[in-house]
């Protein structure tokens, strides 16, 4: 804006030169004058304006920078104190630092004794479980020698059994060979002398033909009774095997049950105690009862070689109360030693729910038997009604499972001979042939006095039938 003043005051300055200098022109200078007026109006303007911008700098724009420069300030400060923060924090760091060092040396040290304590704990248990590994070893040694000996008298005896039924089947062999050969000749002779009875010879050839038959039937038989023999050897070992385990988990069992017999026999000795106590309690109270009844005219009872009389009635006389004794003769009996235990309880509910055809009801029940009494005398008999159950439902896989633990963990049991026939019976019904002959084998073979080992041998037959 000084700019523009500055040249508009030269431009007034040359206009009245110039009027000087040419003082003739007359409207000229009546121009000049009136552009000079004009140009001063404008001064005017361009002054108030500038007042006005001035103003406007004053009101506005310098509180913003103002505004502006105070912040900065603050920041300023606040960037200072955060310096001081850093400075403080950094000295706590260095001395924390230090801190952590000697902890890590404390450290070293705790670290290197506790290791050679631990080598020293790991020594001593390295020698403890290499002498009980020399103990399980040898008795493991121990265990196979009689599994091994188990194992050969089981095949000497079937070697022996399998050798006598091929030495009777060889004998019929060899008669039927000598029938046949006395046949042939018979036959021979048959057509060397009478040529006219060609009939009854063509009937003789047809003889002969089954008795070919019946030959090669036999050898049939006894190479399927010899693989037969072969499959039962197999099954009679991993029963072995099985036996083995299950003498292991006896031997456990049986401890467990004798702890169990000797708490079940202080708790009779208790409850023999509270009895022989009872009757002496009941003679006090019949002897109460004696001297509380009032009457004279009442009938006598007799009570461990006591008298007491009987109340007119239920009222109270005389404001005292009456006590009534019970109309028999009181016989102080002992009472029994104790109840049914829970365990027998239990499974005669369960037992009646699988009677009633509650088949699931009855698994979970049994399931829940074993699991709560697992050492009672009726486990084995609660596990073979658990695979009845899975029968019913035709679940037989699981029934063939319940069956086997049966056999396996109660090897003692009245219900293993039922287990597995009733195992094959499972298997027949999953159309495993081979696995149910077997299974009905072994209950001819190892229970053969039992209903199950009849029930068994039929339908051995009724599978050679079907073959």
């Amino acid at each position: 804006m000084t700019s523009q003043l500055r040249t508009m005051h030269g431009m007034l300055l040359g206009i009245a030169v110039g009027g000087l200098l040419f003082p003739g022109c007359v409207a000229q200078q009546y121009e000049l004058k009136k552009t000079e007026k004009d140009l001063q109006q404008q001064l005017s303007q361009t002054r108030a304006r500038q007042s006005q911008e001035i103003s406007t700098l004053r009101e506005h724009e310098l509180p913003q920078l103002r505004g502006e420069l105070e912040k900065a300030l603050h920041q300023a400060r606040e960037l200072q104190n955060k310096q001081e923060d850093f400075r403080h924090r950094s000295v706590q760091l260095e001395q924390q630092t230090k801190k952590l060092e000697q902890l890590a040396a404390k450290l070293e040290t705790d670290s290197s004794t506790r290791y050679l304590w631990m080598q020293k704990s790991f020594e001593t248990q390295d020698a403890k479980v290499s002498a009980r590994l020399d103990e399980l070893s040898k008795a493991v040694e121990a265990v196979k020698k009689e599994v091994i000996d188990v194992v050969q008298r089981t095949n000497e005896g079937l070697a022996k059994r399998v050798d006598v039924k091929l030495e009777g089947h060889q004998k019929e062999l060899t008669e039927h060979q000598n029938k046949i050969e006395q046949i042939s000749q018979k036959f021979t002779q048959f057509n060397q002398a009478l040529t006219g009875f060609r009939e009854a010879l063509t009937g003789l050839n047809d003889r002969v033909g089954e008795h070919e038959q019946t030959a090669k039937h036999l050898t049939s038989r006894i190479d399927a009774d010899s693989k037969t023999t072969a499959t039962h050897a197999e099954d009679v070992n991993r029963s072995v095997m099985s036996i083995t385990k299950a003498l292991e988990a006896v031997g456990k069992k049986v401890t467990a049950r004798l702890d169990e017999q000797d708490n079940r026999i202080d708790a009779l000795a208790k409850n023999l105690e509270q009895v022989s106590n009872r009757p002496a309690s009941l003679q006090q109270t019949y002897k109460a009862v004696q001297h509380s009844a009032p009457g004279t005219n009442e009938p006598m009872l007799e009570g461990g070689g006591e008298t007491a009389k009987l109340p007119p009635g239920p009222e109270a006389m005389g404001g005292a109360t009456t006590i009534v004794p019970p109309q028999e003769s009181p016989k102080f009996e002992p009472a029994p030693a104790s109840a049914d235990p829970p365990d027998r309880v239990r499974y005669e509910r369960v037992l009646s729910l699988f009677r009633d055809g509650d088949l699931e009801g009855a698994r979970q029940g049994f399931t829940g038997f074993l699991e709560e009494y697992p050492n009672s005398n009726l486990a084995p008999n609660a596990r073979f009604w658990l695979g009845e159950s899975y029968f019913g439902k035709k679940e037989f896989q699981r029934a063939i499972d319940a069956y086997d633990k049966v056999e396996v963990d109660y090897p003692g049991s009245e219900k293993i001979p039922a287990a597995i026939l009733k195992k094959g019976y499972a298997y027949l019904a999953l159309k495993d042939r081979k696995r149910a002959s077997s299974a009905f084998k072994q209950v001819v073979t190892l229970y053969p006095k039992t209903t199950e080992a009849g029930k068994a041998s039929d339908k051995l037959a009724q599978l050679k039938e079907v073959r």
